[in-house]
């Protein structure tokens, strides 16, 4: 029996697809395409996890002199054998990542950054021994190689330099790849010294991409799609790819073919309908693709065992912060918006294409409002649920994975807020010890009065008591000293929160119930009856409570309704 190929998780280097025998989803075609239609300089801005890393390495193997033909061997891109010819194995190519370009102030950043620079001066030291460079050439790669940038014009000028002494070695000009572009102003953002890495990196960039002689083309990636004017003053032939253009869609993700041939070759034919809802959905252009993290990570998952959870992987290694900003710093309106795309409904906003991170800093929240749902656009929180009219998209949650991230997100955001007024969460607690429903009912409706609901649509009605679910258990285990489960085991079931506090030898059983149209008494009267036919409190008997309270929550909307009966010991 042939062994299977590894799933590439994590591989970013496309030589190690062939070298270790990882799964490769052919993207080559890329290669091709942007051979068609390039600019001088080509922008392409996608999500995270969406292969852009491998793209751009794909690229530095195809292009570069003395890589290894056979590496494309059998792949789309071999198909053209007259561009292959052409173009295959035939320039200089320079390639950094700055994605590791951070620093908790600007001189730690600059450091970063020249670090990158020599690294990739270190991987070019084989020019050391050109005879077509001079000796004064070979000491200005020594200063990049030894990281002797301590004035911010050797950083600026130092791809740019290298360039020059490729160009003048080979007498062929250079390829440009630069991956991750976005990422040191994030981080400046973050840090306080936005306006310091603008100003290097536009610098950079001027003299590196603008009419250098030395330079074929240049490829960039990142997230976000950042304003011309900010860093990319004055490039003529400037070509920027979103995830809104339909060139280029289909070579970042994967498309349902590429997943559906994955499966079959793993054997996991039957867990196509999963990983459709969990991880499809984002529209590119006029293609429907996967995060192609979450598909690798889980199919990883299926093939150690066929019975393992599906998950969220891709929540995981992206930062979330955006979703936090947007949630604190919700209008009502906002918070409405919000409540349409959690409930599976689509909402329409104006995006801004092209975004300065100031812009983020403005004292009208309206216009910070419109940029954050940009960034959500941009980062893969939210996805074209139609074709953009006049500027206007119809956005909707692509996928089961992502929402996971707005609910956990929302319950964490009200768990601070409300926990923050210290007052009526102590008496929320001190309400469910005591056995009091009216004070836990007049409170949880106060605290969802002011939060996110799940409305009244087709979303399945699991996922609604989920919702509430999820809020209430947040709300009770910020307490800290009380042992407080979810969906634990209990008589012939699983009660949806049991709570024990070992000081009163008190316990709790919680059931939680979505109350359809408002019909709150018929839903509470379902949880208390679920509590006491499965037996529920069972468990807090065997563990000696002394004290055992039974309470049947019904949510609806903003609305809560609660029922109580004391267990007799």
């Amino acid at each position: 029996m042939e062994e299977k190929k590894k799933l590439p998780i994590g591989i970013e280097f496309f030589k190690d697809f062939k070298a270790d025998n990882f799964y490769y989803v052919d993207k080559t075609g890329f290669i091709s395409e942007l051979l068609r239609t390039r600019g001088s300089v080509n922008l392409f801005t996608r999500p995270r996890r969406f292969g852009k890393s491998l793209n751009l390495d794909m690229l530095k193997s195809f292009f570069e002199i003395g890589m290894d033909p056979s590496l494309f061997d059998g792949l789309e891109i071999s198909k053209e054998a007259e561009l292959c010819e052409q173009y295959m194995g035939r320039y200089p190519v320079i390639s950094v990542s700055l994605k590791d370009v951070d620093g908790e102030d600007y001189q730690a950043a600059f450091e970063a950054f020249s670090a990158v620079i020599s690294e990739e001066a270190t991987r070019l030291d084989y020019l050391l021994q050109s005879d077509k460079l001079t000796q004064y050439d070979k000491a200005k790669l020594v200063r990049l190689i030894e990281g002797e940038l301590d004035k911010p014009i050797y950083l600026q000028s130092g791809l740019k330099l290298l360039t020059s002494l490729l160009y003048k070695h080979y007498e062929v000009p250079v390829i440009v790849l630069i991956d991750e572009y976005d990422v040191p102003l994030d981080k400046a953002y973050q840090r306080g010294y936005y306006s310091e890495m603008v100003q290097l990196i536009r610098l950079l960039f001027s003299r590196l991409l603008k009419t250098n002689a030395n330079m074929h083309f240049a490829v960039i990636t990142g997230c976000l799609r950042i304003a011309r004017e900010s860093i990319f003053t004055g490039l003529n032939n400037f070509k920027v790819r979103t995830i809104s253009d339909v060139r280029f869609a289909e070579h970042f993700g994967f498309t349902n073919e590429e997943v559906k041939s994955m499966l079959s070759y793993y054997g996991l034919e039957d867990k196509y309908n999963l990983f459709k809802e969990w991880y499809d959905g984002y529209h590119f252009g006029n293609v429907d693709v996967y995060c192609p993290w979450s598909v690798i990570n889980q199919c990883d998952k299926f093939c150690e065992s066929g019975n393992a959870q599906i998950e969220s992987h891709w929540a995981n290694s992206s930062n979330n912060a955006i979703i936090k900003e947007i949630i604190e710093e919700a209008t009502e309106s906002t918070r409405s918006d919000i409540e349409a795309l959690i409930s599976g409904e689509t909402v329409k906003k104006r995006l801004i294409p092209e975004l300065t991170y100031t812009d983020f800093d403005s004292r009208d929240i309206d216009i910070r409002q419109s940029y954050l749902w940009s960034v959500l656009f941009a980062t893969g929180y939210i996805t074209d649920a139609g074709e953009p009219e006049n500027g206007v998209h119809t956005l909707a949650i692509p996928n089961k994975e992502v929402l996971g991230i707005y609910d956990t997100k929302i319950h964490s955001w009200l768990r601070v807020k409300a926990t923050g007024n210290t007052v009526n969460w102590h008496r929320f607690c001190s309400a469910f010890k005591e056995g009091d429903a009216e004070t836990i009912q007049v409170v949880f409706n106060e605290f969802m009065a002011d939060s996110i609901s799940i409305r009244d649509t087709y979303v399945k009605k699991e996922m609604k008591e989920n919702f509430y679910h999820g809020m209430l258990l947040g709300l009770l285990k910020a307490e800290g000293s009380w042992i407080v489960k979810s969906n634990a085991e209990s008589g012939t079931g699983y009660t949806d929160i049991k709570l024990v506090i070992p000081p009163e030898r008190t316990g709790c059983i919680i059931e939680v119930k979505y109350a359809e149209n408002g019909t709150f008494e018929t839903a509470c009267r379902k949880a208390m009856k679920q509590i006491d036919h499965d037996g529920y409190v069972v468990s807090l008997k065997q563990e000696g409570m002394q004290t055992i309270h039974k309470y049947g929550i019904a949510c609806y909307k903003k609305n809560c309704r609660v029922i109580y009966q004391e267990e007799k010991i």
